[in-house]
């Protein structure tokens, strides 16, 4: 049974804009903290954002500033606005939820449920 559905990836040259969005089940999205981590070949998982438990956004250091996460409560769904795209910003996106946000911006524990992962790649 498919939970987190990605979409939204794609190519765009350096400085361009893409929306990613994730659709999850009702059950997932009620009861987990949502968000976005990102591997690149060759590279480690590295947490993009996450919504913590107070509402508020937690960002990598790398995005911040330039990528946006928020939620539809409505819709069950997930965003991440990046703006200001770099090269360095190509990878694999996937969405996640798990027990704790710092799990998702983390790189150790691994968070309970993630998407099949939507390909973000930035051109120079």
């Amino acid at each position: 049974q498919v939970q987190l559905v990605e979409s939204g990836g794609g190519s765009v040259q350096a400085g361009g804009s893409l929306r990613l969005s994730c659709a999850a089940s009702r059950y997932i999205f009620s009861n987990y903290y949502m968000g976005w981590f990102r591997q690149a070949p060759g590279k480690e998982r590295e947490g993009v954002a996450c919504i913590d438990s107070d509402g508020s956004a937690r960002y990598a250091d790398s995005v911040k500033g330039r990528f946006t996460i928020s939620q539809d409560n409505a819709k069950n769904t997930l965003y991440l606005e990046m703006n200001s795209l770099k090269p360095e910003d190509t990878a694999l996106y996937y969405c996640a939820a798990a027990v704790a946000c710092t799990i998702i911006t983390g790189s150790g524990v691994r968070p309970n449920y993630r998407g099949q992962g939507t390909q973000v790649t930035v051109s120079s």
